[in-house]
């Protein structure tokens, strides 16, 4: 954070930083007033999706832009993110070429990208990338949705698809992180899928519930035909059911 806001008051001088400090005990509140930003306090730890909805909420300008003050995401691409709002609702920061990833976290953000495309029927390139552009009237309507957890970026995305808004993507280079990740690769990984699924039973339940559906009545068809075929009679409904 200390090299991040002197940036972000040079690159963009007339514009509002405001840090939401999520019941942090380290020195981020007074580190981050005296380098000019506006910082709003959580009493105790809420988690980092409440965090955003806090920062959503008690920002005043027209565009948000959301990023992480761990040093992954440059300052110098903010304006890539903010110039297409004037043509499309979100703008999405899409860690293309990602170098400082472990393998086994790409690979979950590949099939995360996968599934979240299959649920929506529009490329997802990026689903949890959390540098991205919106403007905060939209961001508002949506905000209700998001979780305490860092599955927010998730959200937030599959919210405005399957509500008929539009996303762009924009390639964005990925910095070495300062410290180390908070998230679980099997606890926050689960908790992921468990989102994307409850958010798209809310706008397209057929998604989820049409393949369970048809999954069953071929087990129990292929039950059925089994036994037809080796016992030479047919088992009870409520078997195959």
């Amino acid at each position: 954070m200390e090299r991040l806001l002197p940036r972000l008051k040079e690159l963009y001088p007339d514009s509002e930083i405001l840090v939401v400090d999520d019941g942090s005990t380290d020195r981020t509140v007074e580190v981050a007033e005296r380098l000019g930003a506006r910082v709003v306090s959580h009493p105790y730890r809420k988690g980092n999706g409440s965090a955003v909805r806090t920062g959503i909420r008690m920002a005043k300008r027209k565009y948000l832009v959301l990023m992480d003050a761990d040093g992954q995401h440059r300052p110098e691409e903010i304006d890539s993110l903010v110039q297409p709002l004037t043509r499309y609702d979100l703008v999405v920061g899409a860690r293309i070429e990602d170098k400082t990833s472990p393998w086994h976290r790409k690979l979950a953000n590949s099939l995360y990208n996968r599934f979240a495309t299959y649920l929506t029927t529009i490329p997802i390139q990026d689903l949890t990338s959390g540098f991205r552009a919106i403007r905060r009237k939209l961001a508002l309507q949506f905000c209700y949705l998001l979780p305490n957890t860092y599955s927010y970026p998730s959200t937030l995305t599959l919210s405005l698809v399957r509500a008929g808004y539009s996303i762009k993507y924009v390639p964005i280079d990925i910095q070495k992180r300062i410290g180390r990740s908070k998230i679980s690769l099997v606890r926050d990984g689960v908790r992921f899928l468990l989102i994307m699924i409850k958010v798209i039973m809310l706008f397209a339940p057929l998604r989820v519930f049409l393949p369970i559906s048809l999954l069953c009545f071929l087990v129990g068809l292929g039950r059925g035909a089994y036994s037809l075929y080796f016992f030479r009679h047919f088992p009870p409904l409520a078997e195959i059911l």
